[in-house]
C-alpha cells in the first residue's frame, strides 16, 4: 500500500526498466533546474548516447514527461521544459522528484492546504458509507499507530496506511487519487521530525481513533472535525520543525 516516496526511502530504490530510468533521470534533472524552465532538452542523438537506449524508448519517455506536463515538443525547435504551472503536481513521480531535490516550508504547507481541503470531506463520506469491515480495518490501523517501537519511518508508513484506507472507504475514485499527495505530506512531516517518542506524536493513535469513533457513530460532521484536527496538528509539526531549523 505504501507508495514511491516511502518505498524508495526504505528500500533504497529498485531495479527499473530503461524507460523508467530515462523518465526518472530527466524528471529529476528538470525539477532540480539542470534543465531550466523554458530551455530545450538535448537532442535525440545526445540523449541516446547518454542513456544507451533505443529511439523508441526515448520517444516513449518524452511522451511520459509530456503527459506529466513537464515538457512540450516543438517542431523544428526541440523539446522545451514547460513552466511549473503546467506540471501535474498530483503525479507521484513529480512529487517524488521534488522531495529528492529537497522541499521547503512553502511546498509542504501547500500540501497541507490540499489535505485540509479534501481529507475531512473524505472522512465525512466514510461515516456515511463505511461497512463494518471498513470500520474494523480503520480501528486496527489506528491502534497500530500506538506501537512504542515505531521509528519515524515505520510510523509514517502506518499513518499512510490509515489515511489511504480512509480514501478507499470513501468509495469515491477521485479521493483515492489523492494518495500521492497524502504520502508526500506525511513523508515531509516525519522526515523533519525527531523520533516519535520525543517529537510530540505520542497521541497520534488517540487522534486517529477519534476519527474512527466518529465514523463508527455515523457522525459525518464529527469525522470531518476529527480529521481536520489531525491534519492541522501535522501542519503544526511542520511549522515547528522549520522554526527549530531556523534557530540552529
Amino acid at each position: 500500500m505504501n507508495g514511491r516516496l516511502l518505498d524508495n526511502r526504505q528500500s533504497g530504490g529498485r531495479s527499473r526498466t530503461s524507460h523508467a530510468q530515462v523518465v526518472d533521470e530527466l524528471g529529476k534533472a528538470i525539477v532540480a533546474g539542470a534543465f531550466p524552465i523554458g530551455s530545450i532538452l538535448p537532442g535525440d542523438s545526445e540523449l541516446l548516447q547518454r542513456f544507451k537506449v533505443s529511439r523508441t524508448i526515448l520517444r516513449e519517455s518524452m511522451k511520459t514527461l509530456a503527459a506529466k506536463g513537464m515538457v512540450v515538443p516543438r517542431a523544428r525547435v526541440g523539446t522545451r521544459v514547460t513552466e511549473k504551472i503546467h506540471w501535474n503536481m498530483f503525479d507521484n513521480e513529480v512529487l517524488s522528484w521534488h522531495f529528492e531535490n529537497g522541499v521547503d516550508q512553502e511546498f509542504l504547507l501547500h500540501l497541507y492546504d490540499i489535505r485540509i481541503a479534501f481529507e475531512p470531506f473524505a472522512a465525512g463520506l466514510v461515516a456515511e458509507r463505511a461497512s463494518k469491515e471498513d470500520i474494523d480495518l480503520l480501528r486496527r490501523l489506528a491502534a497500530a499507530l500506538a506501537n512504542p517501537e515505531h521509528t519515524s519511518d515505520s510510523l509514517a508508513v502506518a499513518d499512510l496506511h490509515f489515511h489511504l484506507a480512509i480514501t478507499e472507504a470513501s468509495q469515491n475514485p477521485f479521493m483515492r487519487s489523492l494518495g500521492g499527495l497524502i504520502e508526500a505530506a506525511l513523508v515531509g512531516m516525519f522526515r523533519m521530525s525527531a523520533p516519535p517518542a520525543s517529537s510530540g506524536f505520542g497521541n497520534i493513535a488517540e487522534t486517529h481513533t477519534a476519527i474512527v469513533d466518529a465514523i463508527a457513530a455515523r457522525d459525518s460532521a464529527g469525522a470531518r472535525r476529527a480529521m481536520e484536527f489531525v491534519i492541522i496538528d501535522g501542519k503544526q509539526h511542520v511549522l515547528e520543525a522549520f522554526a527549530a531549523l531556523a534557530e540552529t
